[in-house]
């Protein structure tokens, strides 16, 4: 019986923005698993041990965005809950590899004036309880990984259905991602042979005039894109 040859990588919250980008993008290279409600609820820790065996990836990208956003000033104690199943049925069931969504609001940005980058390195100071939120999964990511599990989170930048960047505020159009861009760097994650100390938290956005991240990354990426003027 004949057998594709492609990796196998499962996409939890593949019905939403990033994740229709990513399973469009990836669809060709990977055998893709869709995770999503109502077929699967990613709180379901059981189902996730069923699913996830034989896949090489998981790239996590469910969400409560309709409670838990970086407007809204909520928490969703569910989403703590989603992300850590996904981290324990991976290490569990043998996937090698967890690319968790983290976000930009990790960090907050809006009001950066240093003449450096703003650096996944260094301590982040959350603009919002949805970006402690995004900072404490990726505090669970390095225990996990320090069991070893491999981990990289990717604080994205703004994607949007309509691939374009926002006119204002400035801070916003700074921080667009494109759909190519968003889907070359995955695919280099997916893709790169060896991962420096099972961890990595990274900033995802295009090559953007006013950028003020730092993208440097382990998997040699370079965004192709940019939101000129």
């Amino acid at each position: 019986m004949y057998r594709s040859m492609k990796e196998r990588i499962a996409i939890t919250g593949s019905k939403g923005t990033i994740g229709h980008v990513l399973t469009e993008g990836l669809k060709d290279t990977h055998e893709i698993t869709s995770l999503d409600l109502p077929d699967v609820d990613v709180r379901d820790y059981k189902k996730l041990l069923n699913i996830f065996p034989g896949h090489n990836a998981v790239v996590h990208l469910a969400w409560n965005t309709k409670v838990d956003n970086f407007r809204s000033g909520e928490i969703d104690a569910q989403n703590v809950e989603m992300f850590h199943n996904v981290f324990k049925a991976a290490l569990q069931t043998g996937v090698s590899r967890v690319v968790m969504a983290s976000s930009v609001h990790a960090d907050r940005f809006d009001n950066w004036q240093s003449s450096e980058k703003m650096s996944p390195a260094k301590t982040p100071i959350p603009d919002s309880p949805y970006g402690a939120q995004k900072v404490g999964m990726e505090a669970m990511g390095r225990y996990y990984a320090a069991k070893g599990l491999q981990v990289i989170c990717i604080r994205f930048g703004g994607v949007n259905p309509e691939n374009q960047p926002a006119k204002e505020p400035s801070h916003e159009r700074a921080v667009w991602f494109s759909h190519k861009d968003c889907v070359s760097l995955v695919q280099a994650i997916l893709e790169a042979k060896n991962m420096p100390d099972n961890f990595v938290v990274m900033y995802g956005m295009s090559d953007n005039p006013d950028r003020i991240h730092d993208i440097s990354n382990p998997f040699g990426w370079k965004p192709k894109d940019s939101a000129t003027a």
